[in-house]
């Protein structure tokens, strides 16, 4: 899906302002990638060489505060170990859309810091960026020790085909599986992930050295109902924005009957069927666990090029929680929607939007459902 990429810049509702959520989800994820590090160090031949890669990086402090954290591991074990620090080599991957230039450009402060807080040189450590999907390969055979990917996994290759059915849009006035979407709508998004994650697995198989691990999160849910309201209502509020708007003459009916997102979120069960399907990895630990639309309130200090937007910051504070999570879903979609609805209608769009989730926090504790799973490489 080459029209999905975070908003770049620094703007209000830019990415970089507006990823708190994912970083929660990376701090979650951190004790399962201190163990994948620790495992692969022992058993995956990585003691002069380490192949890092970080799949779906965008931009923003987040992307290096997951490499940081990764070295952090790597440091901590080697040092356990009694051993010196591998070569370290990094790959960070998206799609060519992404503003690799003002990931990059953090860089020179990343390798400052490495060398003054971890005392790995210029030598010690290579950051590079591979433009293109991880639904297919990317690096040559037997390169890769550990592959991490958080927050990417649950965005498809493609929309779902059978979506139409002699010309006619099957799931009118939705822009995802919805309770109220044909049996058919749920089977097709189902059979696109299904394709989409057993590329994946089969293309990073060809990637990661025997015994290198792999550590995903994404969002999914624990309801084997792919309408599950925790899981997919953030859509359903998306279309009842869209909707109230067709109702003004705002957006014509037929752009929103067109229109289903690129996007799955898979009970537990439905993941481990692919991996075991595909038969490349074994599945070390699978979990899922809860976060809160807005991210809650917790600060995380250790991120690397922070940002401000927590509760120190004054424009955070005046928002109300609907707003927040409009601009958190805004700087992940609007790319996506603007495509396909145009750029007049974003602004009054994501203002229904907020007012409709400010509504649902009033009586519901809304709440994601991120998987954390870790795997090993037969």
């Amino acid at each position: 899906m080459e029209t999905l990429h975070m908003n770049k810049g620094e703007g209000e509702t830019s990415y970089s302002k507006n990823c708190i959520v994912q970083r929660q989800i990376i701090s979650f994820g951190e004790r399962v990638i201190e163990e994948a590090v620790a495992e692969c160090l022992v058993k995956s031949e990585a003691e002069e060489s380490m192949g890092i890669a970080d799949l779906g990086c965008s931009s923003g402090p987040n992307t290096l505060t997951v490499i940081w954290r990764i070295i952090n591991a790597v440091c901590r074990s080697c040092e356990g170990m009694g051993v010196a620090v591998p070569e370290l080599r990094v790959w960070l991957n998206d799609l060519p859309c992404n503003d690799f230039n003002g990931v990059l450009m953090l860089v020179p402060e990343f390798y400052r810091r490495l060398g003054k807080e971890k005392g790995i040189g210029p030598e010690g450590c290579f950051v590079s960026a591979v433009a293109g999907s991880f639904y297919g390969r990317l690096f040559p055979t037997n390169t890769l020790h550990l592959v991490h990917a958080s927050s990417s996994l649950h965005w498809l290759s493609q929309v779902p085909l059978g979506l139409k059915a002699s010309g006619i849009n099957l799931n009118k006035g939705k822009i995802y599986i919805s309770k109220t979407s044909p049996d058919c709508v749920a089977k097709a998004y189902l059979s696109q992930f299904q394709k989409d994650f057993f590329l994946f697995l089969r293309s990073r198989a060809e990637e990661v050295v025997p015994a290198g691990r792999m550590v995903l999160s994404f969002m999914g849910r624990t309801s084997p109902a792919a309408a599950a309201e925790v899981g997919s209502h953030q859509w359903e509020l998306l279309a009842h924005a869209l909707t109230s708007m067709a109702f003004d003459g705002l957006v014509e009916e037929e752009r929103i009957d067109s229109f289903n997102a690129p996007y799955y979120a898979p009970c537990g069960e439905e993941v481990r069927h692919v991996i075991e399907e595909e038969g490349s990895f074994i599945v070390n630990h699978l979990e899922a666990f809860e976060i809160g639309w807005d991210g809650g309130s917790q600060d995380d200090n250790n991120a690397f090029g922070k940002h401000d937007y927590d509760n120190n910051n004054p424009q955070h504070l005046i928002m109300s929680r609907g707003q927040l999570v409009s601009n958190t879903i805004r700087a992940v979609v609007e790319s996506m929607l603007e495509s396909h609805f145009g750029a007049q209608i974003m602004d009054e769009l994501f203002r229904r939007y907020a007012q409709l989730v400010d509504h649902y926090f009033s009586t519901t504790v809304a709440k994601h459902i991120n998987l954390v799973i870790s795997l090993t490489r037969k």
